[in-house]
C-alpha cells in the first residue's frame, strides 16, 4: 500500500464513524503515526467500536493520535472551528446519507448533508487553506470519495462505467452525490482548490450496518428471517471490498493529480440473487441449519423499489494505468471473509441491531 505522501502529518476524515470511514480511519492509525480527527455527526449507522478495538491494540503507538469531533456538516460554523481544530494537512471527506432506500423516502437529510454539508466543508477548508504558508499549501489535499450510482444505469451489453460517462443520477442519493461531485469539481476550477475525487463500486465488509444487502442477508439468514430479493434480483452490481478501497484511496492520495477523477472498482459485477446464493452456500458450510436444508429457502423476492438501476459497472482502467492499483481480493475471498467475520462477532452485531451501542454513543459523546 502506498505511504501517506511527505508532510502529511495530520488527517481530517468526515464520516470517519461510518462503514469506509472507519475502515480508513483504523488505516491510518495503524500504517501512519499521522494525527487523525474524526469528524461525524454519529448518526444511526456510525460505529466507533472499531476505532477503540484499534486503538486498545496498538497501545502506546497510537496513543492520542485519534480526536472525535462531533459535528454535524449542514452546521456551517461548527464546521469552520472543527477544521481549524484539526489544522489538517490532508481532508478525507466521506461523510453523507448513503443508504438508497431511505433517500426515497426522505430526501430532505440527503440534500442537506450530502449536498449543503460538502458545500459548508468545501468553503470553510478553502479558508483555511487560503490562510496556510506556501509550503503547506502546496502539499495540501481534498480527497472527496463518491459512488459509481451518479452514472446512472447500464443494460446488460453497455460498457462500463469510465471516468468520462455523463451523470445520470436516477435516485435522491445519487443526485445528492452528484451534485456533492459537482460542487467539488468547481471548487477546483474555479479557486485552484487541490481536490481529488473517487467514485467506487458498492463496498462490502466486516463493521457493514445491517441495512445494506450483504451484512442483511447474512443476519437475516442465521436468525431464520426471510431474505427479501428485489424485483427478479438480476439487479447487477461491483463489488469491492473495503479493505481495497482503503489501499485505492491511499494510492491516489500518493500518485494522483489534483482535479482528476479515479473510479474504484472490484472487477467483481454479480446479480444480486446470485450475492445471496452464494452467502447461503457459504453459511450451508459454516453453519448449516439445524434441519439440514439450504439457507437459499429463506430467499423471498418483494416487489422491486422505485426508480431502482438495472446495473453498475466500473471501468477502474484509469487507476490500474496511471497509478498501478489492482484490487487484492476477488468476489469470492472477500465475501467468505466477511461472512466468517459476521459469525465470529456476534457482540458487535447485537449491539447495531438492538440500539444499545446507539445508547452507548448517546452516553459517551453527549
Amino acid at each position: 500500500m502506498a505511504p501517506l505522501p511527505p508532510g502529511i502529518n495530520r488527517v481530517l476524515v468526515t464520516g470517519g464513524a461510518g462503514f469506509i470511514g472507519g475502515a480508513l480511519v483504523r488505516r491510518l492509525l495503524r500504517d501512519t503515526v499521522a494525527m487523525v480527527f474524526n469528524l461525524d455527526k454519529l448518526g444511526y449507522a456510525s460505529d466507533l467500536t472499531s476505532i477503540e478495538l484499534t486503538l486498545a491494540k496498538l497501545g502506546a503507538t497510537a496513543e492520542g493520535r485519534h480526536q472525535l469531533l462531533r459535528v454535524d456538516l449542514v452546521d456551517g460554523a461548527a464546521t469552520a472551528d472543527a477544521v481549524q481544530a484539526a489544522d489538517p494537512d490532508l481532508v478525507l471527506h466521506l461523510a453523507a446519507e448513503s443508504h438508497v432506500d431511505r433517500s426515497i423516502h426522505g430526501p430532505a437529510e440527503f440534500v442537506q448533508t450530502n449536498i449543503v454539508g460538502t458545500f459548508n466543508l468545501l468553503e470553510c477548508a478553502r479558508a483555511y487553506w487560503n490562510e496556510l504558508d506556501a509550503s503547506k499549501k502546496t502539499g495540501f489535499r481534498f480527497h472527496h470519495v463518491s459512488t459509481d450510482e451518479v452514472y446512472g444505469s447500464l443494460s446488460v451489453s453497455d460498457p462500463a462505467f469510465m471516468e468520462t460517462n455523463p451523470y445520470e443520477p436516477n435516485s435522491p442519493y445519487s443526485a445528492s452525490k452528484a451534485a456533492s461531485d459537482h460542487l467539488v469539481r468547481a471548487w477546483f476550477h474555479t479557486y485552484g482548490f487541490p481536490v481529488l475525487t473517487s467514485n467506487c463500486s458498492n463496498n462490502y465488509g466486516p463493521y457493514h450496518f445491517p441495512e445494506k444487502l450483504i451484512p442483511l442477508v447474512i443476519l437475516n439468514a442465521i436468525n431464520g428471517k426471510s431474505l427479501p430479493i428485489y424485483g427478479d434480483g438480476q439487479q447487477v452490481r461491483d463489488w469491492l471490498y473495503v479493505g481495497d478501497h482503503c489501499s485505492a484511496i491511499r494510492e491516489v492520495l500518493a500518485n494522483g493529480k489534483p482535479g482528476e477523477t479515479y473510479n474504484i472498482g472490484g472487477w467483481n459485477e454479480k446479480a444480486n440473487i446470485d450475492v445471496v446464493k452464494i452467502i447461503c452456500q457459504i453459511l450451508d458450510g459454516l453453519r448449516p441449519r439445524t434441519d439440514g436444508k439450504s439457507y437459499a429457502e429463506q430467499i423471498t423476492f418483494v416487489k422491486d423499489r422505485p426508480g431502482h438501476d438495472r446495473r453498475y459497472a466500473i471501468d477502474a482502467s484509469k487507476i490500474a494505468r496511471e497509478l498501478d492499483w489492482k484490487p487484492k481480493e476477488t468476489f469470492d475471498s472477500g465475501i467468505q471473509k466477511t461472512v466468517q467475520w459476521y459469525l465470529d462477532n456476534p457482540v458487535w452485531v447485537e449491539g447495531v441491531v438492538s440500539g444499545s451501542y446507539r445508547d452507548w454513543l448517546q452516553k459517551q459523546y453527549n
